[in-house]
């Protein structure tokens, strides 16, 4: 049985819309950040050694990072689904947006967000990151145009690790200016998975 150890408001909401749309069964073992310093719980420590969400258990083995684990699930038990064919036109742009999302896109939300915390003190910064979000935030609006999903137009792991940047984007209020983003987020926000995700988990709020 899989197990995820889901943090309340984090990137582990993901794995469960991820799951729900590829039909697995699952358990949740559910975790609550601190109500001072917002941060996940000692006890996720005894589950990996960083003490972070998400983390899933499969059987004997342990993973943690959020695009470990969409790729891991995907390979698993995808059947095909949510990854392109290895020798296809699709996969390199695949890879891409399942390392981008985190690895690019997310490090200007977090730095608005701590830059947001420290008041006027962080003037200095802010001209440099709101380029930065304009950035980032318009080459995915634009690389996503009209399209469903990023890849293929179709429903990728690409999405499952896009869709958070996005939430926590809209939260900060900086996805505003982008129709194409917003118009996606909202297409999967009404999916059946992931409401189903959302009901499992419990209450989502970024703070938006």
């Amino acid at each position: 049985m899989i197990t995820v150890h889901h943090l309340n408001n984090s990137r582990s909401q993901r794995i469960l819309w991820l799951l729900e749309e590829l039909g697995l069964d699952y358990e949740i073992a559910g975790y609550k950040r601190d109500a001072t310093t917002n941060l996940a719980p000692p006890e996720l420590v005894k589950v990996h050694p960083l003490g972070k969400s998400p983390v899933i258990t499969d059987g004997g083995v342990t993973v943690a990072e959020s695009g470990a684990i969409v790729e891991y699930l995907i390979r698993k038990y995808g059947k095909g689904k949510f990854m392109p064919a290895e020798n296809s036109a699709d996969f390199v742009p695949w890879l891409h947006w399942m390392h981008y999302a985190e690895g690019s896109a997310m490090l200007p939300v977090m730095l608005t967000l701590y830059t947001m915390r420290l008041g006027d003190a962080a003037a200095p910064l802010r001209p440099r990151l709101e380029s930065e979000i304009a950035n980032h935030f318009g080459y995915m609006d634009k690389a996503l145009g009209k399209n469903d999903f990023f890849v293929g137009n179709a429903l990728t792991g690409a999405d499952f690790q896009i869709v958070f940047v996005l939430e926590a984007a809209r939260s900060l209020g900086l996805l505003r200016p982008f129709a194409n983003l917003n118009r996606y987020l909202d297409a999967v926000h009404a999916r059946p998975a992931y409401k189903r995700g959302v009901e499992r988990g419990g209450q989502y709020d970024l703070g938006g």
